[in-house]
């Protein structure tokens, strides 16, 4: 074989890879755009013409039922090759009471929470370290010595009161529960310590998404995690109050920034209880009073589906009042392993910019409004850029 047969041999061979490789990295890009799950409004199937409007991309007529509301189609790639089977889920429409107030947050972890393990200054020892190998950052302390534990100010009294003997303690270590034996140690300042560093409570401020009509209530798009384990708290219970915005720490690049306020807790102000805890966001019941007090527009909701790329919309309350700014919406991505990052915002409007640089703590759960529907929830901020950030389905937030 000459030469220049090689080549052109080696030219077929290339040409063909990329193809290849063109068909491949095409099949993804379908794939991948369209969603694992999807709802349509009971009596309107024909909005499925609508989530696949390619001509590349059809689905079988024939179906899979799986119960009363749900089946299952196969979307094909020219009608031809199979690309995704998907689940139809039928749905009523709904309609919500939008919100965007500020909230103040106050929850009590089902158990005394381990947040670290260190060492200690021992009387006996230059340092000691009694919880090593033994207590894991994220165990929760249910029991010492077969008693319930209330708060860390009991364990505190019942370390101290154990005079170096060995404790026995339950601990709840994801969805195990494990007996750990630790002795305390006597410290140089005469008291006894475990070694571990503990929380049972947490305060925060957060938005209000929605209400529902029986005043269940959805906020934040995302769980409350403790900050230094970043494990989701295990909720035993909690509260909503109301909440004051003092000042705004402005987001910078690198820096993201706050809202800052006071949360008054006293009955008066209380709007609600916390009864759950979610990767999607924190849910509960408002009370009489949050329902008279806070902010609630009625407003249908739009499946994922009908959201659309460009001009939207966030209620925030920034200053005492809730005001609706306006943003764009790009990058949406319906199987998103992350169902709170299925979408990106960038704020646009001026004065929500100047005021706050963009997206900043305490506005996650920010109802995100488009075509007149609620549509998803304000989540995460990017850090390098505070105008952007990231948006939850609504839809995602009422499965939780």
């Amino acid at each position: 074989m000459s030469n220049s047969q090689k080549y052109r041999r080696f030219l077929w061979v290339m040409l063909c890879l990329s193809l290849m490789l063109c068909a491949g990295y095409f099949y993804y890009m379908v794939q991948s755009s369209i969603p694992d799950e999807i709802s349509v409004y009971e009596g309107q199937e024909e909005q499925l013409d609508e989530i696949f409007p390619s001509t590349f991309v059809t689905y079988d007529d024939s179906l899979e039922v799986l119960g009363s509301d749900s089946y299952r189609i196969t979307c094909r790639l020219f009608g031809v090759v199979p690309v995704k089977t998907v689940t139809v889920q039928n749905v009523a429409q709904r309609t919500v009471c939008v919100s965007g107030d500020t909230i103040g947050l106050y929850m009590e972890t089902d158990g005394v929470m381990i947040i670290d393990t260190g060492e200690v200054d021992a009387q006996d020892v230059m340092l000691s370290e009694p919880a090593k190998n033994i207590a894991k950052a994220g165990d929760y302390i249910m029991e010492v010595n077969g008693k319930k534990l209330e708060d860390k100010q009991e364990l505190m009294q019942m370390v101290e009161e154990s005079q170096g003997d060995e404790m026995q303690l339950l601990v709840k270590r994801g969805d195990e529960e494990i007996m750990l034996a630790l002795r305390p140690v006597l410290t140089t300042d005469g008291s006894y310590k475990l070694g571990i560093w503990v929380r049972d409570n947490i305060q925060g401020i957060g938005t209000l998404t929605f209400m529902e009509e029986d005043g269940t209530y959805g906020a934040l798009g995302h769980g409350i995690s403790d900050m230094d384990t970043g494990e989701l708290l295990s909720l035993e219970q909690g509260e909503l109050y109301s909440a004051k915005i003092l000042s705004i720490s402005k987001g910078v690049k690198g820096n993201p920034g706050e809202l800052k306020g006071v949360i008054t807790y006293q009955e008066t102000e209380k709007l609600g209880d916390i009864t759950d805890n979610q990767a999607n966001g924190i849910s509960g019941m408002l009370n009489d009073n949050g329902r008279q007090r806070l902010s609630l527009t009625p407003k249908e909701i739009g499946l994922k589906q009908e959201i659309q790329e460009g001009p939207a919309s966030i209620l925030s309350n920034i200053d005492g009042t809730v005001e609706e700014y306006g943003i764009e919406i790009s990058d949406i991505d319906y199987n998103e392993k992350n169902t709170n990052k299925s979408f990106v915002i960038h704020v646009t409007d001026q004065r929500l910019l100047g005021a706050t640089g963009g997206i900043v703590q305490g506005m996650s759960g920010s109802p995100i409004l488009q075509n007149g529907k609620l549509v998803g929830a304000v989540t995460h901020v990017f850090i390098k850029d505070p105008s952007r950030g990231f948006g939850i389905f609504i839809e995602n937030m009422l499965k939780d």
